[in-house]
Parts: structure tokens; C-alpha cells; sequence
């Protein structure tokens, strides 16, 4: 019992651990909170349903290959849709207070919410099985499928690339760049504009694919389904260090096993409730989260 629900936790901590670092990245970059993140969560679950049912529908085909080429065009599409959120959204704001630009972030949200009932529909969607889940060790305590792994392992590797584009890249550089000092950066030659974009970009790309494995292990989606896994992948970014990269992939972790522990041993009905409580510790306890390293302001 304990194995699999280690399993399942983990699957669900690299979902919220690829959220979480969309999170990490802006706020690395700009200093705010893109709370429209969790709707790009929701747009790649739907992105993959739609292009599923073109490929099922209209070509005619059906296998792994075409699952495969579903998951990607469905990331690239949330890629271009943070894309367009940052362009017309928060580009024109960035020099106003943080707090205009927040405010923005949720009216975004809000626009992709409602925006997506009208054109999606309210009624939830049965999403494709993209994911093959085939018991492999089954005992009368204990099913384990294949699902949660593959989950875990394709997060991973997401997990691995990003780690490569943002240490072992030249546009990882002029990221990092762009988070300690943007005035240096573009003074040495780096255009803040064109780094932020990718930033949003790469962000969106990894909360695409996020909604693409938890809508294939919790296979119902609709418009909706982006605000709790966008809230507790903020608490994970916050309980492990808002900025830190690190942080978020251990606090991603860390929320999916209390949530699937407590729910597996207490009830679900404390699933949410623990979770947020363990964000009101961290910022009682340590601010700066798990990994975040505390800063002193001048005034």
C-alpha cells in the first residue's frame, strides 16, 4: 500500500513540480506572480483533447506516434499562447507597479476561465487515454500501473531538459542575466524583451505539458480544472523558494506525497486544507521557503 501510494504521489508531485517552475521563472525574471499560469495548465489538456480528435477524426490515425505528436503540438501551442499573454498583457505594464501588473495577472486568469466556458464549453470532457495505464504488479493490498510511471519519468525528463536550456544554454545565460540585472544585461548586449518572451514560453511549454499528464491520470477536464493544481503549484514554488528552481521541483514533491498521503491514510476531505496549511508554516517558519535564501532590502 505504501509503495503505490509513494508512486502516485510522486507522479503527482512532477506535475505540480513542472507548474511550479513555471511560476519560479517569471518570478525570477520580472518579480511577480503570473496566477494566469494555471490556465495554461488547463489550455494544454484541452490544446491535446482537440488535437487528438483531428488526428482520431479527420486524419484518420491512432498509435503512439500520433499520441507523441499530439503532446507536442499541444506544448507548443501553450508556448505561444504565454507568449501572447506576455506580449499584450504585462509588456505594457512592466514599468507600473507590481501590484497594476497583478492585478492584470488575475484578470488574465479570469478571461481565460470564463473565456474558455464559452468557447469550450462548462460540461467536462472525457480526455483521450495518450498515456498507456496497464497494471504491471497487482496484489490484493495494491494495484501498480504503468500510468503514474510514465508520468513521472516524462516529467523528469522535462525536468533534466530544462535544467540543460537554463545552465548549458547561451539563452539560459542571458536568462540568468536578465534575473540579477536586467540594466547590465542589456547593456551587454542581451535584449530583455526577447528573454522575458522565451521565459514566458518556456513556462507555458512545461504547464502545457503538465496538463497533458494530469489530465491523463484524472482523465475529465474542463475549463475549471487549472485553479487548485495552479494554487498548490504556487504553494509548492513558495514552500520550496519562490526563484529557486531547486526549490520548486522539492516542493512540487513535497505537496503531491502529503496530498496523496493523507489522502490515502486521513480522507480526502483534508487533501486541501493540509496543503494550504503547510504554506501558512513555511511563511511563519521560513519565508524564503525551504531552498530560498533570505534578502535584506534597502530602503
Amino acid at each position: 500500500m505504501i509503495v503505490q501510494q509513494l508512486i502516485n504521489g510522486l507522479s503527482l508531485g512532477s506535475i505540480y513540480a513542472l507548474i511550479a517552475l513555471g511560476y519560479t521563472l517569471v518570478y525570477g525574471t520580472l518579480r511577480f506572480i503570473n496566477f494566469a499560469h494555471g490556465d495554461v495548465f488547463m489550455l494544454g489538456a484541452f490544446f491535446g483533447f482537440y488535437f487528438n480528435q483531428f488526428f482520431l477524426n479527420v486524419l484518420g490515425v491512432s498509435g503512439p506516434l500520433s499520441h507523441l505528436a499530439v503532446c507536442v503540438l499541444a506544448m507548443v501551442c501553450c508556448g505561444g499562447v504565454g507568449i501572447l499573454i506576455e506580449r499584450l498583457a504585462y509588456r505594457p505594464l512592466r514599468r507600473q507597479p507590481k501590484l497594476t501588473m497583478l492585478i492584470t495577472a488575475i484578470g488574465v486568469s479570469l478571461f481565460l476561465e470564463y473565456g474558455g466556458q464559452w468557447l469550450f464549453g462548462a460540461d467536462p470532457k472525457p480526455f483521450p487515454a495518450l498515456i498507456p495505464d496497464v497494471p504491471w504488479l497487482e496484489t490484493p493490498q495494491m494495484v501498480l500501473s504503468t500510468g503514474p510511471a510514465i508520468v513521472m519519468v516524462v516529467a523528469m525528463g522535462l525536468l533534466l531538459m530544462l535544467y540543460t536550456v537554463v545552465f548549458h544554454t547561451k539563452m539560459g545565460r542571458a536568462m540568468r542575466a536578465v534575473a540579477s540585472n536586467p540594466k547590465a544585461a542589456s547593456l551587454m548586449g542581451v535584449n530583455p524583451d526577447y528573454v522575458i518572451g522565451f521565459t514566458f514560453a518556456l513556462g507555458s511549454v512545461l504547464a502545457g505539458a503538465a496538463g497533458l499528464l494530469y489530465a491523463s491520470l484524472y482523465p475529465s477536464i474542463n475549463p475549471m480544472m487549472g485553479i487548485f493544481p495552479g494554487l498548490k503549484a504556487f504553494v509548492a514554488a513558495v514552500v520550496g523558494g519562490i526563484g529557486h528552481m531547486g526549490g520548486a521541483v522539492l516542493g512540487g514533491f513535497l505537496i503531491g506525497l502529503l496530498e496523496t498521503f493523507v489522502t490515502g491514510y486521513l480522507s480526502p476531505i483534508y487533501r486541501d486544507a493540509i496543503t494550504f496549511g503547510c504554506l501558512i508554516v513555511i511563511l511563519v517558519v521560513k519565508p524564503s521557503g525551504l531552498l530560498g535564501k533570505s534578502s535584506i532590502e534597502k530602503v
